[in-house]
């Protein structure tokens, strides 16, 4: 046990070390403290702290993707190991192990390590880094960050101020104001995709029909006011592909019939030769990708709502955060069953999500064969830095070992936790 009776260790979700005095919720001046939340007290990071501690919060929710973004180490615990957390109480944490500890006697943190400056392993196997954005100052971080595209535009989020329904010019000038920050980067525009907890004022809609196994994505194309939507998005995204490097992107197919049907029709509204994707979301999708690459020219899996599928929970939902174990042997033999039925067509292949960023857990999809990634700029510099130290018949063999563990999560972390430490070596 720590000096002050406090070492926990919980979920890893955000690498990094800090050190700071804990609070719980937010205060005027939190630079130098580690705020300890809620779900539902998550609001705008308008200021930062040190550190995070979340208790029982749902680690694949839309509500935590903006604190993801920010960059600041974090690590997740229960309400049982919260009850150890006071106010006032002077804490290291260790968000790439997912360590908090009260024994900070002579602890000398190690100091941000050197930007990450490569994307290849050790072996010269390249691995391609993009970022999932939803504002044109998202883009601007994502080109300075120097990725390597913007792997995923979150369109759902551009709404006008005045919430009315968004037309053919509100999008003309958001989608330049995007593709101008993101500037040289190639930009992959992701059409309107509706869930429960992206419901815009105004869709009619009841927001409990949307979402999780409910009218989300292509779903709701053929429903005005959606379609008036989606169609302004193509007619700007048509405009600007003369100036810009595009891609457009459907959201949430779940068969081969569906894609077809769809893709006929985006082309048909397409006047540019514009490359076309499908996302990827559920485990019947996930099985399909050899057969839809036939038909468009790339496929993200959003292992997000693909996990909350595989494991019938809702990832909105904290008190069910435990069945979305992102350590989980099944979850990586069912991503080595969706990697080999691509095939040689893996490289068309994007994952994008929570899931490449968690500490530890890069290795073992590069492992298994994944190289394409979209995530938040703030995890270019670990992501760059964890690929350069990463040799590929390492990752195999870790790859290999989880998914053959019929044990439970635990053994999948210590085997990541003995890669990196061999690595480190």
């Amino acid at each position: 046990m720590a000096a002050g009776g406090v070492q926990l260790t919980g979920l890893p979700y955000v690498p990094g070390q800090a050190r700071g005095v804990l609070c719980r919720g937010w205060d005027t001046d939190v630079a130098d403290r580690i705020v300890i939340l809620k779900q539902a007290e998550l609001g705008p990071l308008t200021s930062l702290p040190a550190g995070f501690i979340l208790i029982d919060v749902a680690p694949f929710s839309h509500a935590l993707i903006p604190l993801l973004a920010s960059g600041v180490p974090t690590v997740i615990v229960d309400a049982a190991q919260a009850v150890a957390l006071h106010d006032g109480l002077e804490v290291a944490l260790d968000g790439s192990r997912g360590l908090i500890t009260a024994d900070t006697t002579g602890l000398e943190l190690r100091a941000p390590p050197a930007r990450g400056t490569t994307n290849i392993t050790v072996d010269a196997t390249e691995v391609q880094l993009r970022v999932s954005v939803r504002d044109a100052a998202a883009a601007r971080r994502a080109a300075a960050a120097e990725a390597q595209a913007i792997g995923l535009v979150r369109t759902e989020f551009l709404l006008p101020a005045d919430g009315g329904i968004p037309d053919t010019d509100f999008y003309r000038r958001e989608f330049r104001a995007l593709c101008e920050a993101a500037a040289p980067l190639p930009v992959t525009f992701r059409l309107i995709d509706i869930a429960s907890d992206k419901h815009p004022a105004w869709l009619p809609l009841p927001a409990d029909q949307t979402g999780t196994l409910g009218l989300q994505g292509v779903r709701l194309f053929d429903q005005e006011p959606v379609r008036g939507v989606y169609r302004a998005q193509l007619t700007a995204i048509d405009n600007l592909a003369g100036e810009f490097d595009l891609r457009v992107l459907l959201p949430y197919v779940s068969n081969e019939d569906e894609l077809r049907v769809w893709a006929e029709r985006i082309h048909g509204e397409l006047a540019a030769s514009i490359p076309l994707g499908a996302m990827a979301e559920t485990p019947a999708a996930a099985l399909q990708i050899a057969d839809w690459l036939a038909t468009v020219d790339f496929v993200a899996v959003g292992c997000n709502d693909l996990m909350q599928c595989l494991f019938g929970a809702d990832r909105d939902r904290p008190e069910l955060r435990g069945y979305l174990d992102p350590y989980a042997p099944s979850l990586y033999r069912f991503l080595r069953q969706a990697a080999d039925s691509a095939s040689d067509n893996l490289h068309r292949v994007q994952l994008c999500g929570v899931l490449p960023q968690l500490p530890g857990i890069l290795p073992l999809l590069l492992g298994l064969g994944y190289r394409a990634f979209s995530v938040e700029a703030a995890s270019l510099d670990h992501m760059r830095r964890t690929i350069a130290a990463t040799s590929m018949d390492t990752a195999r063999s870790l790859a290999a070992k989880v998914c053959a563990a019929r044990r439970s999560s635990a053994d999948v972390r210590e085997s990541i936790y003995q890669q990196e430490s061999s690595a480190a070596c």
